[in-house]
């Protein structure tokens, strides 16, 4: 029989049962679009969760004062270490072939005034170079400069959650705003950046120049941090190496534990990217498990066509149809309900992500290659799960199949 006229009495037989086709259409289309959503919504986590670790800053190794943990996915730093010094990070810049460029850092939590509005938030003394180092950007007036960071001047930038809640949405530029009890100028407004992969809010807080932090507000000689750019990516691992071995003889640890923790930025990516490639399999695996019960339920309606068309079989054995004629048929039809299935889910799974992409504020990325999989599988338990239906049909012996009443 041509394929054509094969497809064409596939399409009246599926079409005469419309209910059971369409459960059956069903439950195939809802596995399908199950593994395109679940598989898609991974990947767009895991792009999400890369994109705050390269936003932290490129080629990024952070030097923490003392042992840093991470519980429930944040830092948390055991006690207070007071050897990492400013002085460290000018050496590791001249003893480290390997690095370019370094950026010390101390913060603490402070009382912010403006006028009669007052917030407690994050003050974060850094250096001009942190600018390069972690890519802070500005959004209105300017950065502070090496000179304003050497006398140690009262300046500060503050980001966008600043200026909703202390500023009501005013422009912060120029004004006088009181850090603790000092007087500081606004004189930048920071891009927004969001919250990085710790969770803190990089907008809900204020830079001020470092030496005005240590010298003028915090009042301390140490830092907490140490932000390092290496010059390139495949250096990394090398970096580290060349870092804890100066921080060592620095420290005078000897045989003594280090004092210090250094994050990998390369560590830290490679981490990130097998745990949520652990949880898109998982993820996938589950749907996987919906395309499964649509094929029992191609097995289920084969089997039901097979027990009510015997004697339409053994007809068509007795005028000449070959066993192969029959198989193929049952195959065919087998793979129409897969096929429709895997095209609707497809189109369900997709429709579903831009919906929740736009409107339900979800990090999801439409991955082609599932979705193509996805199709694969359910052609692939379209034949499977009609073989046995088809092979049953093929062995029917037209004699005992015309007796069928």
């Amino acid at each position: 029989m041509k394929v054509s006229k094969s497809v064409d009495l596939s399409i009246k037989i599926l079409t005469a049962h419309r209910l059971r086709t369409f459960l059956c259409v069903t439950s195939v289309a809802v596995g399908v679009a199950a593994f395109v959503v679940m598989v898609s919504m991974g990947r767009g986590a895991q792009k999400h969760i890369l994109d705050m670790i390269h936003d932290m800053g490129t080629n990024l190794i952070v030097v923490n004062a003392g042992t840093v943990t991470l519980v429930g996915g944040r830092e948390r730093q055991s006690a207070i270490v007071t050897t990492l010094r400013p002085d460290d990070a000018a050496a590791l810049l001249a003893q480290c072939a390997s690095v370019a460029e370094v950026a010390p850092e101390t913060s603490r939590k402070l009382n912010i005034q403006w006028e009669s509005e007052n917030l407690m938030t994050d003050v974060v003394g850094v250096t001009p170079a942190a600018f390069r180092v972690r890519n802070i950007e500005i959004e209105t007036g300017r950065l502070f400069d090496p000179v304003e960071n050497d006398a140690a001047l009262r300046v500060a930038l503050v980001g966008s959650v600043i200026v909703e809640k202390l500023f009501k949405g005013e422009d912060p530029i120029g004004h006088q705003i009181r850090i603790g009890r000092a007087p500081f100028e606004v004189i930048g407004l920071m891009k927004t950046k969001g919250v990085d992969a710790n969770g803190v809010d990089r907008d809900d807080r204020i830079l001020i120049p470092l030496n005005t932090a240590m010298r003028r507000l915090i009042r301390t000689t140490f830092v907490q941090k140490i932000h390092i750019q290496v010059s390139r990516y495949e250096l990394l691992q090398r970096a580290e190496t060349e870092i804890r071995e100066v921080l060592r003889e620095r420290h005078r640890l000897r045989d003594k534990a280090d004092d210090f923790t250094i994050q990998n930025q390369a560590t830290l990516v490679r981490t990130e990217r097998e745990s949520t490639r652990t949880l898109t399999l998982l993820v996938g695996s589950v749907a996987g498990i919906s395309l499964l019960v649509g094929g029992i339920g191609i097995l289920a309606v084969m089997l039901m066509a097979y027990r009510e068309r015997r004697r339409e079989i053994g007809l068509r054995r007795a005028v000449g149809a070959r066993r192969r004629d029959i198989r193929n048929q049952f195959l065919l039809e087998s793979l129409i309900l897969s096929g429709l299935g895997g095209i609707s889910g497809a189109i369900l799974g997709m429709f579903f992500i831009v919906i929740a992409s736009k409107f339900g504020g979800w990090k999801a990325i439409v991955s082609w290659d599932a979705t193509l999989l996805a199709l694969a599988l359910a052609a692939g338990i379209g034949v499977i799960f009609g073989s046995r239906p088809a092979v049953k049909a093929a062995a029917l012996e037209p004699i005992e199949a015309l007796r069928t009443e």
